[in-house]
């Protein structure tokens, strides 16, 4: 687990592209060995921030310090930080030793001890023998792995990862969440990265889920696939169903015209809410049996388990379960009481800015 010591502070950072707002008094602490994950669509920041945290894009408002120190206006090359580019940016008139040696060298390290740095970094991402490949020659998982490794070697106090397991296979891509958790562990080195949503439950101390250069929530993996805040997040992280729900009185909800029990409280009597139910948590049973009867329309078999759809009073519910129900079977529906998120409805635009719609109709990029 992380440290309690805080690392690194962005304070009141605002950045804007061209009059678009892409950060706006955005505030993050970063605690010291934390493997620290920033999730969101495409335009909502996490870039930019990586970018103004590394020392390549300066922010418009605000300050960036380090262990008290105002590192703001620092270039990138005098900050305490590596960074790995979703573009990997290897030298291509150099070969792999030479690429991770490179940093090495600058610093006047010993041409022994760059060699040792060299063996080990390669055989951390499995390509042990490639010291004299050109870049050029390997495929972009195997750059990307390269990259990876010439900035591991210089030990940074910080590690930057803008999605470095793209290019990787899907064996490979768990593989390295591994040794990068392994990595963490031994040198003590704090790492802030964006990625997909898997991979941030599978590593994240703490994962920040952003949209439209604001932070909707920010928690442990579990706090936050467990206990969303929002309809936004619980539909970005994993798979919901998000339904229009009357809040009937505490205890209990309307969903589909029908009354499902909850644990919720203090919502009001009648009041419209957001209601999330994870597809795992949803129990099927034969007709009559739960709450809700419906019909299978769609079955798809996906490895651990089958992903069918059910039409019930009126909606569509995804349903995740090991046992398949053919479609055309009429089956019941039920979830238990504590596996029922209730949520306010927004209010205000800024609440309105978490709209999954809003957010599926725009196509903001980043720099």
């Amino acid at each position: 687990m992380a440290k309690d010591t805080t690392l690194i502070q962005m304070k009141d950072i605002s950045k804007s592209y061209d009059g678009e707002i892409v950060l706006d008094e955005f505030d993050l602490n970063i605690r010291e060995n934390e493997f620290i994950t920033l999730l969101g669509p495409s335009g909502c920041g996490k870039t930019t921030t990586l970018r103004i945290l590394g020392g390549f894009t300066k922010p418009d408002t605000g300050r960036v310090i380090f262990e008290g120190t105002d590192i703001t206006d620092m270039p990138a090359n005098k900050r305490p930080l590596n960074t790995v580019f979703q573009k990997y940016s290897l030298f291509p008139h150099m070969n792999v030793a030479e690429n991770i040696a490179f940093g090495l060298r600058i610093s006047g390290k010993s041409e022994s001890y760059i060699n040792d740095k060299i063996k080990y970094a390669l055989k951390l991402v499995n390509l042990a023998g490639y010291e004299n490949r050109a870049v050029t020659s390997l495929s972009g998982g195997q750059q990307q792995r390269i990259a990876i490794a010439r900035a591991i070697v210089n030990e940074p106090r910080v590690l930057l990862l803008d999605e470095p397991l793209g290019a990787l296979d899907l064996k490979l891509r768990q593989e390295m969440q591994y040794e990068l958790i392994r990595l963490k562990n031994e040198l003590g080195i704090t790492f802030v990265y964006t990625h997909d949503q898997e991979e941030a439950l599978t590593m994240s101390d703490t994962v920040v889920v952003m949209n439209k250069g604001y932070i909707q929530q920010m928690g442990t993996p579990e706090q936050i696939y467990n206990e969303p805040e929002n309809a936004f997040v619980a539909d970005f992280i994993g798979d919901s169903n998000i339904f229009d729900g009357i809040m009937i009185e505490d205890r209990v909800v309307e969903i589909c015209v029908h009354k499902f029990p909850c644990v919720d409280e203090g919502f009001g009597r009648n009041k419209p809410v957001d209601v999330v139910i994870r597809p795992e948590d949803i129990i099927i049973d034969k007709p009559g049996r739960g709450v809700i009867d419906g019909v299978v329309t769609s079955n798809v078999f996906i490895g651990v388990h089958y992903e069918m759809c059910v039409d019930a009073g009126g909606s569509e519910w995804l349903c995740q379960n090991t046992r398949s129900f053919p479609v055309g079977t009429e089956v019941s529906l039920n979830v238990d009481p504590e596996n029922i998120q209730i949520m306010n409805k927004p209010q205000s635009e800024d609440e309105e800015a978490i709209s999954l719609e809003e957010v599926l109709g725009e196509e903001l990029k980043e720099e």
